[in-house]
């Protein structure tokens, strides 16, 4: 019994960790366009103590801004050229479903367990 519970609270905090990256990639999406801004990151700990799943520190990724050419853009250098973000959006996208997929897959445990424990709560009602 407590292992059914236990594994509804684990499904819980997958989906929590995997609804923050889903934030963040979003974010990331949305400032695509902004002139040096990094792409956030989200890495995940476990807690040894109840085996949870938490969403670390977001880290900015400090990969090579593009640069970009436009020299009627107020931020050009006298060259033409500024600094973009580093924002892919086909890694973005396939972050994105990466996360969806994950979520998913914890939203289907948490089900099944949510059902096997009612099932088990009708038993023991007889």
């Amino acid at each position: 019994m407590a292992d059914l519970i236990q594994s509804l609270s684990y499904s819980a905090s997958g989906m929590e960790a995997q609804a923050a990256r889903l934030r963040h990639v979003a974010e990331n999406i949305s400032n695509a366009d902004t002139p040096g801004y990094h792409r956030k990151l989200v890495s995940f700990h476990e807690d040894m103590d109840t085996g949870e799943v938490t969403p670390g520190p977001v880290i900015l990724d400090r990969s090579h801004l593009n640069t970009v050419y436009d020299p009627g853009n107020p931020l050009a250098d006298a060259t033409g050229h500024y600094d973009g973000s580093n924002v892919d959006l086909v890694v973005e996208v396939a972050d994105a479903r990466e996360a969806q997929r994950s979520y998913e897959a914890n939203l289907k445990i948490f089900d099944q367990a949510r059902q096997m424990t009612q099932s088990l709560f009708d038993l023991l009602r007889r």
